[in-house]
């Protein structure tokens, strides 16, 4: 058997230990109360959900409640008897409210049901075996109550490194896992290894402090007999060891990243009580009806470790120890650093209580009254969690609630390390508590909010689509007014329709669409739940849970209004106009779809890109189409006057208008992306696909209109070619491509694949403008001379106020570069070399701008008629801004080596290799040299 290493973690405290009392007597059994109380909410999460009645029977084991979600538990009935009553009762809480619970009056036959272990836990798929472990509701029994079949489930996500068996047992005076140790070594050994099977990890190690010797000579000698690959690690006696990510930390020396779980590094832990209970469940069948609980304290005279059926009053474990009210100060569950203040000892006993504390005065005086803080940090050295309880408790009281959760409020794990320590006496632990049920609260209000503000937008919606109904039936019912005959008299007035079905059709549709917005809520709800569900986030958990079920009973309720609802057929009658009720209605149709494919189409236009838009507008079109057919089978005169015909543009043109727009607007977006992204192929096959979709349209829109050819040739305005427009796009991204090259070259002038970008951008550009030249020059045959002067012009112009720019930006590069040199020498940095080749590569690439910019001015004075540059005056210039660049790196390295040597005035080697340096100096300042006489000669 190896023994594991033992590391350390931050903080911790060593406060009294006082487990010796309640380890002198054996393991106690107390007799069966008069009535078991047992709450539904016994785990964290959602609580059960009944399933037995008041005067129904029940059996030792029998399931009366089932599980109620994702996160919640089973519970059993600890022994044979009667449900007495199903109410509110005083909980272990430290709230002290009431919470519903069920309530057996034992028969006193402790008579068990029929039970069923699963014998072939090896051979069943290991979901089968949490959903048994499920249904005998075993929960963690070391701190929160989490269900171990969703604890375990999540140790699937990532392969695990380690096991941890967590038998610490830090907190002062409870012995109630070590007395399991003892009592159920077998039993515990036994339950590990099937919990191994369930997780396979690497290995499976028990944490141990070293305050626990009979514990820990018992498993070392079973292991050694069985020969088991469990390790023992016994760690130094400290609190708080025994919290989980305190112990993964001891034992693997891996912090846990706030935020997450153990199960996100690898990592399980489990309490001993939890591997005997599952042990019991799978060998046995038996489920969680009782637990080892520790009664101590200086008011019992008799302190011992009890087997205790769950739902045992308090009151009851008080009488059997002997109490002695007289010395009795405080009444205790848990210990004295994480437990809780008990109001009445009629509470139960639930499957998390470990321990039962009847302190004395002397034991737990009156806290002194707290004073200011003075700022000592003890706190801070004390905290495990290795946060700031300091800040923590100034953003508490302040109710700075977003500082305190920036400062990692809840990964506090309330251990009371900071309070024990403090010479102020400040309930640190109670401000973090009412800090986290604050935000908790805020959360929940914000989740309700939203709720309220979909309502809100839902009920808005469906108003707007009423207003429009019966505007678009008001607008029905003016034109079927104005369409009758002038000279025709009125007939009888027909018989009106009773009001009541419209009514009735109304709250139909009504409750049709309310039906339809509370399942949109349902499903995602569920998706929120489910992703809940998945992270394990606990508080999110039981809001959505709570959320889900309403929306349900909504759902339920809408889906009854809706059946109920009379389904009335109206029947057909002539109209006093000779139109039929259902053109009359099929005309309604077509003016709704119209308006609402307006009013999307409009949408749409501002976000071409939105899908659901999209959809929408599909939608309606088909909508519009069936009803305008439907229109024209019913009744033909209901179409428009020809005379306004004859104006309007057809339905087709306007479809096609309207793709015009939305093309043009995808257009002009992707192409302002593309500027700013020109080597995004995507982008390109986007506009590529934008610009032929705008063509088609406008060749549609062209056809439909009744536009010719000769029309478009009498306008002013003159129509551009494909290739031209083509041409002029290519100019456009090549320049924008040459533009970013020459800014990212102007930070990194030594970038050689920059410098070679820039010279293929440069010759992208010239025959891009080179082919747009040309499509120009046949509508520039018959113009003046002057005008392409201008344009030249213009060209030399836009090129100046370019390099004035690109100038500028170098000049600012230098001062910076300057800048930072100046700090670093006064700062005596290491960085004093590469900031010197940093100023000396801006200088040399200011220059070279600024003879450019010198250059292209003689030019442009002289031959303002010429093109800007030729190919071999352009390869020039770049050969001497590298070389300038070159010559300046040449120096940098020289003024380096002078440097070294005055440190090292004796090195042989450094006198050689600046020698050399300098060379190569010399011969890079002649070629530079030559290079700017022939540029000064062009």
């Amino acid at each position: 058997m190896q023994t594991p290493a033992v590391y350390s973690f931050h903080g911790g405290i060593h406060p009294p230990e006082n487990k010796a009392q309640s380890l002198n007597l054996p393991l106690g059994s107390p007799r069966l109360p008069d009535e078991l109380i047992l709450p539904l909410g016994q785990h964290i999460g959602q609580p059960s959900r009944p399933l037995v009645e008041v005067g129904s029977r029940v059996l030792k084991g029998e399931a009366i409640a089932i599980n109620n979600g994702f996160l919640s538990s089973f519970l059993h009935a600890p022994t044979s008897g009667t449900i007495h009553a199903i109410e509110k009762r005083v909980v272990a809480h430290p709230s002290g409210l009431s919470d519903t619970c069920i309530v057996i009056q034992p028969d006193g036959n402790d008579q068990w049901i029929e039970l069923e272990p699963l014998d072939n836990w090896q051979d069943v798929s290991k979901t089968d075996v949490l959903a048994f472990l499920a249904e005998k509701g075993i929960v963690g029994m070391g701190g929160a109550g989490f269900p171990t079949q969703v604890k375990l489930q999540g140790a699937h996500k990532h392969p695990l490194t380690h096991f941890i068996i967590n038998a610490a047992e830090c907190e002062p005076y409870i012995t109630a896992d070590d007395m399991l140790i003892r009592e159920k070594t077998l039993e515990l050994i036994l339950g590990i290894e099937m919990l191994q099977h369930l997780v396979n990890a690497d290995n499976v190690v028990i944490g141990i402090e070293d305050n626990k010797p009979t514990a820990i000579a018992s498993l070392q000698q079973l292991i050694r007999e069985r020969q088991s690959s469990i390790q023992v690690a016994v760690v130094p006696t400290k609190y708080p060891s025994g919290g989980e990510k305190q112990l993964i930390k001891l034992l693997t020396d891996k912090e846990v990243p706030s935020g997450q779980y153990p199960a996100d590094i690898g990592i399980l832990c489990q309490n001993v009580g939890t591997c005997v209970a599952a042990y019991e469940a799978i060998q046995y069948g038996r489920p969680l009806i009782s637990r080892f609980t520790t009664l101590t304290g200086d008011a019992f005279k008799a302190p011992q470790n009890v087997e205790v059926l769950l739902g045992t009053p308090i009151s009851h474990l008080l009488k059997y120890a002997d109490l002695n009210e007289k010395h009795l100060s405080r009444l205790v569950m848990g210990g004295p650093m994480m437990g809780f203040t008990l109001d009445t000892p009629e509470a139960p006993v639930v499957k998390t209580t470990n321990c039962i504390l009847a302190a004395s005065t002397k034991e737990l005086p009156p806290p002194a009254p707290e004073q200011a803080c003075i700022r000592c940090g003890m706190c801070e050295q004390a905290c495990p969690a290795g946060l700031l309880p300091q800040q923590l408790l100034w953003f508490s009281k302040s109710q700075e609630h977003e500082k305190a959760e920036h400062y990692n409020l809840f990964d506090c794990i309330e251990c009371g390390a900071c309070s024990y320590v403090c010479p102020s006496s400040i309930p640190l632990v109670q401000y973090y508590r009412h800090a986290k049920a604050e935000i908790r609260d805020a959360r929940e209000s914000a989740v309700k909010s939203d709720i309220a503000k979909q309502r809100f937008e839902a009920r808005k919606a469906r108003q707007e689509a009423e207003a429009a109904e019966k505007e678009a039936k008001r607008l029905a019912r003016q034109n079927a007014a104005s369409a009758k005959p002038a000279a025709k008299k009125p007939t009888k007035e027909a018989p009106k329709a009773a009001p009541e079905p419209a009514v009735a059709n109304d709250d139909a549709k009504k409750a049709k669409i309310d039906l339809a917005i509370a399942k949109a809520k349902l499903k995602k709800l569920e998706k929120s739940l489910l992703e809940a569900q998945e992270k394990e986030h606990t508080e999110e958990i039981n809001a959505l849970q709570i959320q889900v079920d309403e929306t349900q009973k909504d759902i339920s309720e809408l889906e009854r209004k809706v059946a109920a609802a009379p389904n009335a057929t109206p029947t057909k009658k002539a109209s006093p106009t000779g139109m039929s009720d259902e053109a009359k209605k099929a005309k309604v149709d077509v003016a709704l779809a119209s308006s609402k494919l307006k009013k999307v189409q409009k949408q749409l236009v501002d976000d071409p890109d939105n899908q659901e838009l999209k959809d929408k507008a599909a939608g309606f079109e088909a909508d519009l189409k069936t009803a305008q057919a439907l229109l024209d089978k019913l009744g033909g005169e209901a179409k428009a006057a020809p005379s306004k015909a004859k104006t309007a543009l057809s339905e087709d043109a306007k479809k096609a208008k309207v793709d015009m727009a939305l093309a043009s607007s995808k257009l002009k977006k992707v192409q302002k992306q593309l500027a700013e992204d020109c080597d995004n192929d995507e982008l390109k096959a986007k506009a590529a696909e934008f610009e032929k979709a705008l063509k088609e349209a406008e060749m549609r829109f062209a056809a439909c209109s009744g536009e010719s050819a000769s029309a478009a040739q009498k306008s002013d305005k003159p129509v551009m070619s494909d290739e031209y427009k083509k041409a002029k796009v290519d100019v456009a991204l090549a320049n924008t491509k040459l533009k970013k090259v020459q800014k990212q070259l102007a930070e990194d002038p030594q970038n050689t694949e920059l410098q070679g970008k820039t010279v293929e951008f440069k010759k992208v550009l010239k025959e891009a403008e080179a082919r747009l030249a040309a499509l120009e020059a046949p509508s520039l045959q018959s113009k003046e001379a002057t005008p392409a002067v201008k344009n030249t012009v213009d060209t030399n112009s836009d090129a100046q106020r370019k390099l004035k720019i690109d100038i500028a930006i170098a000049n600012a590069a230098v001062k910076k570069a300057e800048k930072a040199l100046a700090k670093a020498q006064t700062l005596q940095s290491e960085d004093i070399d590469s900031l010197e080749q940093q100023v000396a590569k801006a200088k040399a690439h200011a220059q070279s701008l600024e003879q450019t910019m010198k250059n292209g001015s003689q030019s442009a004075n002289t031959a303002p008629l010429d093109s800007v540059t030729d190919d071999k005056a352009a390869e020039h210039k770049e050969q001497l801004k590298k070389q300038k660049v070159t010559t300046a790196l040449a120096k940098a390295q020289v003024n380096k080596l002078k440097r070294q040597l005055d440190a090292e005035p004796n090195s042989e080697q450094l006198q050689k290799d600046l020698a050399s340096a300098e060379q190569a100096h010399q011969a890079e300042a002649a070629k530079l040299e030559q290079l700017t006489n022939t540029q000064e000669n062009r």
